[in-house]
């Protein structure tokens, strides 16, 4: 097993480099870059996200008195030695592949630099979001295997029963409802929209947290969490507790389950002492994916919605204003995650059968 995982591990460098390498070339034909934000918020025609390029640069910015031919669109008019101090303040006075292979060799030091228009460390950015991101990426995939494998094993006990088909229809209309748009529907019914205001709209914690005492604390954390959780939890454990039911169907099926049975075992050892090994296999194998979707990519529209300044938020506001720190620090720390995980699984693989032997499959 070692030598699989030290295989494992150093095929991470090829594939976190061809990641970011895909990536880096795509966003380099994305129109709007971060030059061009910034040129469209100085001339007023864009948002606030250049903030700080504009109060750092703005009295340094000349009106020609002719046209300009530069390849920025909304340039026209401007000094070309202003747009070439732009290019240099963002690093685009270098070749491309210089960028990438500066941009590679800084994140292998871990060094993500600045944003470039939040005035702050990527790497300060992150670690001021990330208690919101964890918060929800941990406890709703917590809830979501706690529910859905119980849940999924009642259903393949009673397959074709009256409780197998009752909780089938609500799990497909779990499956069918986007989490976003049971968010809204939560917050409209039960956040003060129409019905009832029990819970509040934004935030992680109340304003006065500061002042609470702990067990106050840690009710007005959950009472916050309550909402963006139930939406995470409920487009989350529907079809998790679908694959739970087939997996342990496809096992009880099985030779080795008729001969426990015909031994005379119980019914409880049967499943769980035999099948239950088996079934979860493929149910572990989409945990690092169900970590990193909720952690990150899953959790965004429900930190837009209940106005949660997680990870997901960061990103979406790194990709609308072209923060390419942001974006690809973002992108590698997650990157490298997700790897990271995908060999936890395999030795979960390893820890729930031992018979499994990844060296052996490999060879």
């Amino acid at each position: 097993m070692g030598a699989y995982i030290v295989k494992r591990l150093l095929l991470i460098i090829p594939t976190l480099l061809l990641i970011m390498l895909f990536n880096f070339v795509v966003i380099q034909f994305a129109p709007g870059g971060p030059v061009e934000q910034a040129i469209a918020n100085i001339t007023g025609t864009g948002v606030d996200a250049t903030e700080r390029v504009t109060r750092d640069t703005s009295e340094n910015v000349v009106k020609s008195s002719g046209g300009s031919d530069s390849r920025y669109r909304g340039a026209q008019g401007l000094d070309p030695e202003f747009i070439a101090e732009l290019e240099k303040r963002f690093g685009f006075d270098k070749p491309v592949h210089e960028r990438f292979f500066d941009m590679i060799g800084n994140y292998v030091r871990f060094d993500f630099g600045e944003s470039f228009f939040r005035d702050s460390a990527v790497v300060d950015l992150v670690l001021d979001k990330m208690p919101v991101s964890i918060s929800l990426g941990l406890w709703s995939t917590l809830l979501v295997y706690l529910i859905s494998i119980p849940l999924g094993i009642r259903k393949a006990v009673n397959d074709g029963s009256r409780f197998d088909i009752v909780s089938s229809l609500f799990l497909t209309v779990g499956v069918a409802i986007p989490g976003f748009l049971f968010a809204v529907l939560l917050l409209v019914v039960f956040s003060g929209g129409v019905y009832f205001d029990w819970f509040p709209l934004r935030g992680l914690v109340s304003d006065n947290w500061e002042t609470l005492s702990w067990p106050a604390k840690i009710a007005d954390y959950f009472w916050h969490l309550a909402l963006p959780l139930l939406a995470l939890t409920i487009s989350g454990f529907a079809s998790l507790a679908m694959l739970t039911k087939n997996s342990f169907l496809d096992q009880i099926s099985q030779q080795y389950v008729l001969t426990a049975r015909a031994k005379g075992l119980s019914e409880r050892k049967v499943m769980y002492g035999h099948v239950f090994r088996n079934a979860m296999l493929i149910v572990i194998a989409g945990f690092p994916a169900a970590v990193v979707s909720i952690l990150f990519t899953g959790a965004m529209l429900i930190e837009i919605i209940f106005s949660l300044d997680g990870l997901g938020l960061l990103g979406f506001e790194a990709a609308l204003q072209r923060d390419y720190p942001v974006m690809f620090g973002s992108l590698w720390f997650f990157t490298l995650l997700g790897l990271v995980l995908g060999i936890i699984s395999d030795l979960m693989y390893t820890w729930i059968d031992p018979r499994i032997d990844f060296e052996s499959s490999n060879s």
